[in-house]
């Protein structure tokens, strides 16, 4: 299932699909997880000025209370396979960040128009897992992407690609020199929640920046 040919596509677009990377049991147990703690989450309407006025609305979960309410999330995103593949695929030395806000965030759109806006990571590499995704590209949530450009105006150009995925799928970026969004939801009654890994490098364990902080 893993080849040198993940290695390549990650390297010459900065994004790798991980269909089915969780198996059915998995999906379940992060959904439950999701669903149970969702009633902790906060809701964020605003606009990121520091990011060419980029919209957030979502509902959100930082690392920090994850860390206190959840063992599953915490235990996975330290798992030494899960790690050992990612480096592999990146090509790169990765390791946990070590700032517990940045860790691992769960994001949930579930209202007409939510969206998470244009920017880039203060991290090299994000791993987002599905736990429910919409079933209908038309119904929107789909990722956007421009390959190994950190500049958020090339989302408005014929550079970016855009990727739907299914529940129980992931996909690997290279998140802080690829600009990326999701694009918001269109019509009631749909749902796009997913747990968004960071992953590091051992010079590269930047303090946490103000924009981020205003998420959480």
């Amino acid at each position: 299932m893993f080849t040198s040919d993940l290695r390549e596509r990650f390297r010459s677009g900065g994004y790798l699909p991980l269909p089915g990377l969780l198996q059915p049991d998995g999906l379940a147990r992060l959904r439950a997880e999701v669903t149970r703690l969702e009633k902790l989450a906060t809701r964020r309407d605003l606009t990121m000025s520091c990011m060419g006025d980029s919209p957030r609305h979502m509902t959100v979960l930082g690392g920090r209370v994850i860390a206190e309410e959840s063992e599953l999330i915490p235990n996975l995103y330290r798992d030494r396979r899960l790690i050992t593949l990612l480096a592999w695929i990146a090509g790169i030395d990765a390791e946990p960040v070590r700032d517990p806000l940045e860790r691992y965030v769960v994001n949930i759109l579930h209202r007409p128009g939510d969206t998470h806006g244009a920017h880039t990571d203060d991290y090299p590499l994000a791993l987002v897992l599905f736990a429910d995704a919409p079933a209908d590209a038309a119904d929107g949530g789909l990722l956007e992407y421009a390959p190994h450009t950190p500049t958020l105006d090339a989302l408005d150009t014929p550079a970016v690609r855009t990727a739907r995925h299914d529940p129980g799928d992931a996909y690997l970026l290279r998140s802080d020199t690829t600009a990326h969004r999701v694009t918001p939801l269109r019509r009631p009654g749909i749902r796009r929640s997913v747990v968004n890994f960071a992953y590091t490098t051992a010079g590269h364990q930047q303090p946490l920046t103000e924009s981020a902080a205003l998420l959480y």
